[in-house]
């Protein structure tokens, strides 16, 4: 069995950033703006789909530092690994089901689960911003540091 080969991540654009945290808040901030909104759903469900995106959020930024420990050689217990991939897919799944189940227009529900899809997938990439940034400024740190000797 070959060793995996670490490679070190280069540091990612500032557009790539900005679009990142960009697509986390719209996200986020779309679906939370449409459960203010809502006129027809009771309050329980507000905080039910509340909690769906919170835990989605948590869950796929839990799993992204999962597989990237993984990658990087970290140990990472299999119970715990299958559980992020567990969460991910249970929170996914409860909100289709909120949705399948609700009172509300098929538009609506659309934009329930983009707006919840888009923030998965902008936690993950600002998940991994954030980790290659801090995985560089070591280096970065040392690099300054001879220069200005």
């Amino acid at each position: 069995m070959q060793t995996p080969t670490i490679q070190r991540p280069q540091r990612p654009t500032g557009a790539f950033v900005g679009a990142s945290w960009a697509a986390l808040f719209v996200g986020a901030a779309a679906f939370l703006a449409g459960l203010w909104n809502a006129q027809t759903m009771q309050l329980n469900e507000k905080g039910y789909y509340f909690i769906v995106l919170m835990y989605g959020l948590f869950s796929a930024v839990s799993l992204q530092k999962t597989v990237r420990d993984r990658l990087e050689g970290i140990r990472v217990t299999g119970i715990y690994y299958g559980l992020c991939w567990l969460s991910l897919m249970l929170s996914v799944l409860l909100l289709a089901i909120g949705l399948w189940n609700a009172t509300l227009g098929s538009s609506e529900k659309g934009f329930y689960a983009m707006a919840f899809l888009l923030a998965l997938f902008a936690a993950v990439a600002v998940q991994k911003n954030v980790r290659d940034v801090a995985l560089l400024k070591p280096a970065e740190d040392e690099a300054d540091a001879a220069e200005a000797s």
